[in-house]
C-alpha cells in the first residue's frame, strides 16, 4: 500500500499559516502576483515611509523609474552591498523632475527596525515570472517573504515524495534562466524544504550556489530543525527574518559574495551579547574550520551596539598569523557600517583608542605591550586616565595561544574596565593544562570565565558544517628495517621483549633526516596521492596541500629535493599518469619565519632568496626579502584562492613546505591533504593543524580532511586519539573517516547489492520498471562507496576484477544502463504506487562522462568580465596564461562537443573585443540565453521545413527522452502536422505515406545532433 503524501499546495498552504498565525507581523497578500504588483505595493511602502522628505509631493513616474533602475542589481552580492546603506540605512537617490525641488535620498530599508519603526513583513506566493522573451517559459515560484516591499527570503516547496534537492535545484534552474531579476533581484536568503527537511543558504548566482553549503538550523543546544513548520517558527518568524538578511549576513569582498551565518554561529553571538549586558566575561568553544574569524568578526561589530562599550579590540597572535584574520576582517568590513582600524604603530594605536568613534580596532599583543609600557609611571595623566577607565571588550581569535595568562592580568590591571571574550576550536582542560606558575589560570575557563557556547567537531561534522578527518599513519620502514636501526643503536637490546610502539620511541631523530626517507615521502606525494588532490576533477580544479616538517632546515631539504625531482635530477621520477592531468605538477613554495637573530639566520635568508626567485619567476612577482611580508600574504592568498585571480590553473600552487606558519588560524577550503613528517604534537597543536583540511569546498568529490603521517606511525595513532577524544565530546568515532577495511567492505557489499538486482549490465533491459528503481539506487550506492574508496592508499584499481567482483568495463557499461534507466524513471514518475524512493537527479561522484570542466571555465571567462565599480585595467585581464587556459578548453571541448564550444567561442570572443559592454552580466545566463536562442531558431526552421505547429514541437524538445520508442506530446504533434501544405511548397517532397516517419527521423537527428550536444553540461 502506498501512503498518499501531502501535494506541494497543501504545504505552501500550511507554511502561509503558520508564518501569519500567533504573535507573527507577517501579512499575507493574495493580491501581489505579478512584476507590476509589487512595484506598485513597494512604491506605496516607499511614499509611506519617506512623507517627510517628499514633503506632499509623491513621486512622478518618471522619478519612480529612477528607483527602479538603482533597485534592478546585477547580483545578490550587489543588492547585500545597497542593503548594508549608510549607517545601516539602506537609500535611494531621486533627482526630482521639478528642478526646484532638488535631488532627494529617500529611505528604504532600516536594519535596526526590527519588528517596529518603518519595517512591514508580507508573504506572498504563486508569483508570475513571465517569459522576458519567445524562447524563455514562465515559471511560478512558491512563497516569498517581502520586506518593505521588496523579496529577501525565497522559499522553494517539494512535496514529500520528492528529496530537498529537487527544491534546491529547481532554484538553480531559475537563476540560470535569469528569473531572479528586477524587484526580484534584492534576494538575500533561499529556502528548500520537501516539509520533512529543510536547509537555508544564502543568495548566489547558479554557477556560485553550491550544495555543500545548504545549511540545517540547529538550537542553542545544538539540536536539529528540520521540519518546514518548525523551521519557519524559528528562523523566519518575526524578527528572526529580519535580523536573518541584514543582522546576520557578511559581505566577503574578496569573494563578491554574500554570507549567511550558520545557527551556532548566531547563538554565539547572541550568547556574547548577553553577557556582556551582565558585565560578564567568558569564551566560546568552536570547533576548529566552523568559521570562528566570521563569528569573532560579528561578535566585535555587534558588541559595539551596546551603549556601555566604548570600544572592541580584537586581539591577534603574532604578525606572520595575524595577516588571513586582518584580510578576512577588511573584506568583510569594507561595506559594513563599522570601521575596521589595522592599528600600524602604537602612536596610531594610542589615537584611535582615545578618539570618541565607536570602532573595531584589530591589534597584536605587542602593540598592547608598548601602549602600557608607554604610559607606566604616567596613569594618572589626562591620557592615561582617559585610556585606563575606556569601557573596552577584547575579543581574542585562539584564546589560549594569544594572551597568556599572565599579560592577560597586565592588560586587566592597566583597563580596569575591560570585559574578555575568548575564541578557540582547541581549549585548554583539566587533562592538558598548563604548567602551575603562581597563582596562574591553567585552563581556557579560568582565564576566560565560563564556556558561552559549544560547537564541537562531533556537531559540526553532524550538521556537514566541517569535514571528518581520514587519516593514513604511513612508515617509511619496514620493523625489519627498525629492528636493524636498534641494534646498531644498542646491541644489548633484546627487540622481542619490545612492542612495535616501543622501538619506534627509540629511533633516533636521523633516520627521520636521512635522504632515502625524504625522497619515499616525495614519492608518495606526487605518486600515490592523486585521488586525495582531487585529479580526478582535471585541470584547474586540483586541491592544494600542506607539508609540515620538524625544522627550517628539513624545510629547506624538501624544497631543493623538489626541485629535483620536477627538473628530473632525482631516482624519483613523476608518473606520466600524474604529469597526464598537471604537467606542471607541483608548483611548490616554501614560507617559515626569518629571524635576524638566530645562528642559521645567514643561511635561511639565503635559502630564502632562492626560493623567492623561484616564485617570482613561476608567476612574475617581484618579492624580496624586504617584502617577505607581503610574500607571505601572497603564499596564503595563492594557496587558499578565495580571490578570482588565483582560480586559474596558471596561478595555483600544490604544496606549501611549512613548520609551523599556516597550521593555526590558516582557513583554505580549496586545501585537501595536509603531509606530516615530524613527531607527533600536543592534543590541541594536531587537532589544529588538522583542522586546516576539513573545510567545506564546493564540491562534493572533497569528503574529508585528509592527513598522511609518515613518521612513528603507532605513536602518531595513539596521540590523534588522545586528542581526539579530549576534543570531539564524545564523538570520535564520528569524527574520523571509516578505516580501510569499512570502506572496502561497504564497496563489496554494494557491489553485491547491485549484482542481486542485476547480473550482467545487459539484464537491466529485462527488468520491471520496480526493479529498474531498485537497481538506479544500487547503481549509486555502488557510486558512492566506489567513489569513497579511491581516496585511500591502499586501494589500486588492479584490485577491480579481483579482490572486488566487479571490473571497471563492468562499473561504465551499468553506467550506460544506468542513464537510460534514469530517462525512463523521469518520464515515468508519479505513473506507479511502490516505496521506492530515488532521486533521479542524483549526480553521480565517480564516473565521469564529461572530462571538461564547465563550471570552471564559466568561472575562468566570468573573471575576465568586469562587475560593480571595477577599474577597467584589472590586472587579470592581461593575463595571457589564463586566456590561453581558456582557449585550450574551448579546443578540448569543440573535440567532444562543436555545437557547445561554438556558443562558448562566439560569447569569449565578444567579452574579449568589448569587456565593457558585458559589465555586470552573468556569463552562464547569457550562454543559457544563447543555447535557448540557437533551439528555438532549430524549432522553427523544423516547424517551417515540416508544416507542423511549433509550440508542440517545443513541448516534444522539452520532454524528449531518448531511450523512449514513443515521445511525450508526439500523438499532439502528429495531429498539428500538415502534409498538403508541406507537400506545396517543398521542392521534392517525400510521400505521404512516409511523410510522418520522415519527419520523426528529422527530428531525432536534430535532437542527437544539435540539441542535445548543447544541453551536455
Amino acid at each position: 500500500m502506498s501512503s498518499k503524501f501531502s501535494s506541494e499546495a497543501v504545504l505552501e498552504e500550511n507554511l502561509i499559516k503558520q508564518l501569519i498565525s500567533g504573535e507573527s507581523q507577517w501579512t499575507y497578500r493574495d493580491d501581489l502576483h505579478t512584476e507590476a504588483e509589487l512595484w506598485k505595493n513597494f512604491r506605496e511602502k516607499l511614499e509611506n515611509n519617506n512623507k517627510d522628505v517628499l514633503n506632499g509631493v509623491p513621486l512622478t513616474e518618471q522619478e519612480f523609474q529612477q528607483v527602479k533602475n538603482q533597485l534592478n542589481f546585477p547580483s545578490f552580492y550587489e543588492a547585500a552591498k545597497w542593503l548594508a546603506g549608510e549607517n545601516g540605512i539602506a537609500k535611494v537617490q531621486v533627482q526630482r523632475e521639478d528642478a526646484t525641488l532638488g535631488t532627494i535620498r529617500l529611505k528604504v530599508i532600516n536594519r535596526a527596525d526590527v519588528a517596529g519603526g518603518m519595517s512591514s513583513y508580507e508573504v506572498i506566493n504563486q508569483f508570475e515570472s513571465e517569459k522576458k522573451n519567445q524562447e524563455d517559459r514562465n515559471r511560478r515560484f512558491d512563497v516569498t517573504l517581502l520586506i518593505n516591499g521588496l523579496p529577501m527570503i525565497h522559499i522553494e516547496l517539494k512535496n514529500r515524495t520528492h528529496p530537498y534537492m529537487d527544491a534546491f535545484r529547481q532554484i538553480k534552474k531559475y537563476l540560470k534562466e535569469g528569473k531572479f531579476t528586477g524587484i526580484y533581484s534584492t534576494l538575500q536568503m533561499f529556502v528548500v524544504t520537501n516539509g520533512t527537511d529543510t536547509r537555508y543558504i544564502a543568495a548566489a548566482s547558479d554557477t556560485k550556489l553550491y550544495e555543500r553549503f545548504l545549511t540545517k538550523w540547529v538550537d542553542k543546544k545544538n539540536q536539529p530543525i528540520n521540519d518546514y513548520l518548525s523551521f519557519a517558527r524559528e528562523v523566519l518568524s518575526i524578527p528572526q527574518a529580519h535580523k536573518m538578511v541584514t543582522q546576520y549576513t557578511v559581505i566577503d569582498k574578496d569573494k563578491k559574495a554574500l554570507i549567511l551565518l550558520r545557527p551556532y554561529q548566531i547563538h554565539a553571538i547572541e550568547a556574547v551579547k548577553e553577557a556582556s549586558k551582565r558585565q560578564e566575561s567568558g569564551y566560546i568553544w568552536h570547533t576548529t574550520g566552523s568559521g570562528k574569524t566570521l563569528t569573532s568578526y560579528k561578535v566585535a561589530r555587534n558588541l559595539l551596539q551596546i551603549p556601555s562599550i566604548q570600544k572592541t579590540i580584537f586581539i591577534v597572535d603574532r604578525v606572520d598569523l595575524d595577516q588571513q584574520t586582518t584580510t578576512s576582517f577588511e573584506s568583510y568590513a569594507e561595506h559594513d557600517v563599522i570601521d575596521v582600524d589595522e592599528t600600524d604603530n602604537v602612536n596610531d594605536l594610542i589615537k584611535k583608542l582615545l578618539s570618541d568613534e565607536r570602532t573595531v580596532v584589530i591589534t597584536t599583543i605587542q602593540k598592547l605591550n608598548y601602549v602600557m609600557k608607554r604610559f607606566k609611571g604616567k596613569e594618572d595623566s589626562k591620557k592615561g586616565r582617559t585610556l585606563r577607565q575606556l569601557k573596552v571588550a577584547f575579543i581574542v581569535d585562539e584564546c589560549h595561544r594569544a594572551v597568556s595568562p599572565q599579560k592577560k592580568q597586565e592588560i586587566e590591571q592597566f583597563f580596569v574596565y575591560s570585559l574578555w571574550y575568548g575564541f578557540t576550536g582547541t581549549p585548554i582542560f583539566a587533562e592538558n593544562a598548563k604548567k602551575v606558575v603562581g597563582n596562574l589560570p591553567r585552563t581556557t575557563e579560568q582565564q576566560y570565565g565560563r564556556r558561552l557556547h559549544e560547537y564541537t567537531v562531533k556537531e559540526a561534522i553532524h550538521d556537514e558544517a566541517v569535514l571528518g578527518f581520514q587519516v593514513e599513519y604511513k612508515s617509511t620502514l619496514t620493523e625489519e628495517s627498525i629492528n636493524e636501526v636498534l641494534k646498531q643503536v644498542d646491541n644489548s637490546i633484546d627487540l622481542d621483549e619490545l612492542t612495535l610502539e616501543e622501538k619506534e620511541s627509540r629511533l633516533p631523530k636521523s633516520v627521520y633526516e636521512d635522504e632515502r626517507h625524504m625522497l619515499k615521502v616525495i614519492e608518495s606525494i606526487v605518486n600515490e596521492s592523486r585521488p586525495k588532490l582531487g585529479f580526478q576533477k582535471g585541470t584547474g580544479q586540483t586541491y592544494a596541500a600542506i607539508l609540515t616538517t620538524s625544522s627550517i632546515l628539513q624545510a629547506q631539504r624538501y624544497y631543493d629535493l623538489f626541485k629535483q625531482v620536477k627538473t628530473g635530477k632525482s631516482s624519483v621520477k613523476i608518473d606520466e599518469r600524474t604529469k597526464r592531468v598537471l604537467p606542471d605538477f607541483p608548483k611548490v613554495a616554501i614560507t617559515y619565519s626569518i629571524s635576524e637573530n638566530e645562528e642559521a639566520s645567514v643561511l635561511n635568508q639565503e635559502k630564502m632568496k632562492e626560493a623567492l626567485r623561484d616564485y617570482n619567476e613561476e608567476f612574475g612577482t617581484n618579492y624580496t626579502l624586504e617584502t617577505i611580508r607581503a610574500y607571505n600574504r601572497n603564499v596564503n592568498d595563492r594557496l587558499a584562492r578565495k580571490k578570482e585571480k588565483y582560480l586559474s590553473r596558471s596561478e595555483q600552487l600544490d604544496l606549501v613546505i611549512v613548520v609551523d606558519r599556516l597550521l593555526t588560524g590558516f582557513d583554505a577550503p580549496c586545501l585537501s591533504t595536509l603531509f606530516i613528517d615530524r613527531p607527533p604534537m600536543k592534543p590541541h597543536d594536531l587537532i589544529q593543524a588538522f583542522s586546516r583540511t576539513n573545510r567545506l569546498y564546493k564540491d562534493k568529490e572533497k569528503k574529508y580532511g585528509q592527513i598522511v603521517t609518515f613518521q612513528t606511525p603507532k605513536i602518531f595513532e595513539e596521540k590523534v586519539k588522545e586528542a581526539l577524544v579530549l576534543y570531539s565530546n564524545g564523538g570520535e568515532n564520528v569524527v574520523l573517516a571509516p578505516s580501510w577495511n569499512e570502506a572496502k567492505n561497504a564497496f563489496l557489499e554494494a557491489i553485491r547489492g547491485l549484482k542481486k538486482i542485476a547480473k550482467t549490465p545487459e539484464a537491466v533491459d529485462e527488468l520491471t520498471l520496480i526493479k529498474k528503481k531498485q537497481f538506479a539506487k544500487a547503481y549509486q550506492k555502488l557510486n558512492k562507496t566506489y567513489s569513497s574508496i579511491q581516496v585511500y592508499s591502499e586501494y589500486d584499481e588492479t584490485q577491480l576484477g579481483n579482490e572486488f567482483p566487479i571490473t571497471l568495463e563492468e562499473i561504465e557499461h551499468f553506467y550506460g544502463k544506468y542513464v537510460n534507466v534514469i530517462e525512463e524513471l523521469k518520464g515515468n514518475q508519479g505513473d506507479d504506487e511502490d516505496d521506492v524512493e530515488i532521486d533521479v537527479e542524483y549526480e553521480l561522484e565517480s564516473i565521469k562522462t564529461e572530462e571538461i570542466n564547465y563550471e570552471y571555465i564559466l568561472m575562468l571567462i566570468q573573471s575576465f568580465v568586469p562587475s560593480g565599480d571595477d577599474e577597467m585595467e584589472l590586472i587579470h585581464r592581461q593575463d595571457e596564461k589564463a586566456i590561453r587556459e581558456i582557449e585550450q578548453y574551448l579546443e578540448d571541448l569543440a573535440k567532444n562537443n562543436p555545437k557547445l564550444a561554438q556558443l562558448m567561442k562566439d560569447l569569449w570572443e565578444d567579452i574579449q573585443r568589448d569587456p565593457e559592454s558585458y559589465r555586470d552580466q552573468n556569463i552562464s545566463v547569457l550562454l543559457e540565453e544563447m543555447i535557448q536562442k540557437t533551439t528555438y531558431k532549430l524549432i522553427e526552421e523544423f516547424s517551417n521545413k515540416w508544416y507542423v505547429k511549433e509550440e508542440e514541437l517545443s513541448f516534444m524538445v522539452a520532454n524528449y527522452n531518448p531511450s523512449k520508442e514513443k515521445q511525450n506530446g508526439e500523438a499532439e504533434l502528429k495531429r498539428t502536422s500538415d502534409y498538403e501544405a508541406y507537400k506545396a511548397h517543398t521542392k521534392n517532397p517525400v510521400k505521404r505515406l512516409s511523410y510522418w516517419k520522415s519527419v520523426k527521423q528529422d527530428f531525432e537527428e536534430m535532437m542527437e545532433k544539435d540539441i542535445l550536444p548543447l544541453q551536455k553540461r
